[in-house]
């Protein structure tokens, strides 16, 4: 059984979370964006497997491209720009509507204990349609005003999520999962305070710094 948070008695007032990733999978989402590609670059007559499209994903992920998707297209098509242009339209009439949003098991719990605990829930860029769909959208501050310093983030993107909430002046916590579970930081800006790869194990990283 978990332990409940207990009340914040750090200067810490705020937890943000980078949804995708840490509250959503993303596996469903992953899947989909992964399945269109191949299916768009077979439309090109170029011929790709999942392990194909794999390792493309972890050469994106390992050289930190800021869009990951795009890298993955090239790195398939060989970087022949006009073939690029055309998958990456395909994909995005593929996936521009799809809607896969897959709570992570135990999350809720952990949000409502958090909120029970007078913490300030703040999420990074969310879509908030997709959170109410959820039911979850209640729990989350659409606005604070709390100071970077007062605030945790957990996100599951070193380049995106940590190094930039670290450069604020917050706490991190890095939540391993899915396309971005292989990322290590490269110096110590990038590194955060903490590394989960579950919900028990983000709760004891919480508690480890409230307390």
């Amino acid at each position: 059984m978990l332990k409940p948070v207990m009340p914040a008695r750090s200067t810490y007032r705020a937890v943000i979370f980078d949804i995708g990733g840490a509250v959503d999978l993303e596996f469903a989402w992953e899947m989909a964006v992964d399945g269109a590609i191949a299916s768009a670059c077979g439309l090109e007559g170029i011929r790709v497997d999942p392990a194909m499209v794999e390792e493309a994903s972890e050469q994106a992920v390992a050289a930190y491209a800021p869009d990951v998707v795009l890298c993955m297209i090239e790195t398939l098509c060989g970087g022949e720009p006009a073939t690029v242009a055309r998958v990456v339209r395909r994909v995005e009439a593929m996936t521009g509507q799809l809607d896969a949003f897959q709570l992570r098991p135990g999350i809720v719990d952990l949000l409502k204990r958090l909120r029970g605990q007078g913490l300030v829930l703040s999420a990074v860029e969310p879509r908030w349609a997709r959170l109410e769909r959820a039911g979850i959208a209640e729990l989350f501050t659409r606005d604070h005003d709390v100071p970077p310093a007062e605030c945790i983030l957990v996100g599951d993107r070193i380049d995106a999520d940590i190094a930039p909430a670290k450069a604020a002046g917050m706490a991190t916590i890095q939540f391993r999962s899915g396309r971005w579970r292989r990322l290590r930081p490269r110096s110590e800006a990038e590194t955060p305070d903490a590394v989960v790869t579950d919900v028990a194990e983000l709760e004891a990283a919480l508690l480890q710094l409230l307390a």
